[in-house]
């Protein structure tokens, strides 16, 4: 027998790829998006005591009561609304699992789902998977902002979801009021679902704010809120997430959820519940992040790169268009090798590898390394052949 691969066009990722090649060249790793720093002592205290109180049995499988309950207090003082937590949150292992469990819940075969791309690349193969058919639509060029005209022109009587991502990867662009409300106008009188990514929610700049989808009256209904709680407190290893999601979606959510993981690991959930008792804990974020943003985007101004600062995510795209006409994949490949620092390059972020001569670089590192990276940098038109 011949094993058919149903992702034949699907490889390893690139940033399995750029992170292997840092650790092989001994370059510093701003590539793949994990924070260079740990997570609050305290927590992982929390993490110990629940491990050696012996809370590491099966949770129940939409989580456990404390942190549901806590993460819908947490959801209604930050974005206004107050989900019910028995019914309508739902902890999973990762937010690419709750955004492959919520394709999953509503995409048939046959089916169309919007991608606003540049987009990460885990919505596509959970689209084809389910035998659902992604249709492209590219976001402004420069702020890679929403042109919601092109969305509007995309639909068709197949659409069946749209997927959203915000504040957004790879590029940090971070949704106002008025996407918020163009995206309700679209879908209000249709049977089109919203996928929505916003594991960045505390992420922001320069005063900006995070709306969340679910806090909006009509998209409420129709979207899946996926959240991370790895992203937010420097362990994305811990493999943690959400969903908030009506009681409707939530109850097909589930029925996938209880087949992909089952439940979540215990002890993380008792700890994860405690910490947040502490709003402060979470409030912070953005100012924490800012700093480093703030750090790294002053040293770039040093370099030959052109960038707008990130207005969200722990994400900077910088471009070298005016400079040379080498492929971004190519040169991240000689950053990485000859410089030693690693990046993205974001022709990944397109289903037709466009490249736009623009990189991404991670800024959740250590003071240090970040300096570290950005005096290396400086020496970019030595490879730029």
């Amino acid at each position: 027998m011949t094993l058919v691969s149903k992702l034949p066009h699907i490889g390893t990722t690139i940033f399995t790829i750029m992170s292997k090649m840092a650790t092989d060249e001994g370059a510093i790793n701003l590539s793949q998006g994990f924070p260079g720093f740990g997570s609050d002592p305290v927590l992982l205290e929390m993490v110990a005591k629940y491990t050696k109180g012996g809370f590491n049995q099966y949770a129940p499988m939409s989580g456990i009561p404390a942190l549901k309950d806590i993460l819908a207090k947490k959801t209604g003082l930050t974005q206004g609304y107050f989900p019910n937590p028995e019914t309508e949150v739902t902890i999973v292992s990762g937010a690419t699992e709750a955004i492959f469990s919520a394709v999953t819940a509503v995409v048939r075969k046959g089916d169309e789902v919007l991608v606003l791309e540049p987009a990460y690349d885990s919505y596509e193969p959970a689209i084809t998977l389910n035998g659902g058919i992604p249709v492209y639509v590219s976001l402004n060029s420069g702020d890679f902002s929403v042109d919601w005209q092109k969305v509007k022109d995309a639909i068709s009587p197949k659409t069946r979801a749209i997927m959203v991502n915000s504040p957004h990867n790879p590029s940090g662009y971070v949704w106002t009021v008025e996407d918020v409300n163009q995206l309700a106008d679209l879908v209000e009188k249709t049977g089109i679902y919203v996928i929505s990514d916003e594991v960045y929610e505390h992420i922001t700049f320069d005063g900006r704010v995070h709306l969340s989808l679910g806090a909006h009256p009509v998209l409420r209904e129709k979207t899946f809120v996926c959240g991370s709680f790895g992203k937010t407190f420097h362990v994305t290893g811990w493999k943690i997430g959400y969903c908030i999601a009506s009681e409707e979606l939530s109850s097909e959510f589930r029925k996938i959820h209880q087949y992909v993981t089952f439940s979540t690991v215990t002890p993380i959930q008792y700890a994860l519940a405690e910490y947040l008792e502490v709003p402060e804990r979470y409030l912070s974020i953005p100012d924490f992040y800012q700093k480093k943003r703030d750090l790294f985007v002053k040293g770039l101004a040093k370099t030959e790169f052109e960038f707008t600062p990130s207005p969200g995510s722990f994400f900077q795209l910088v471009s070298y268009g005016h400079l040379s006409s080498v492929s971004d994949r190519l040169l991240a490949e000689r950053m990485t090798r000859e410089l030693k620092v690693a990046c993205i390059p974001i022709s990944v972020f397109y289903s037709d590898k466009k490249d736009d001569k623009i990189i991404r670089f991670c800024f959740a590192k250590e003071g240090v390394e970040l300096e570290q990276a950005l005096d290396r940098l400086k020496n970019l038109k030595k490879i730029l052949r």
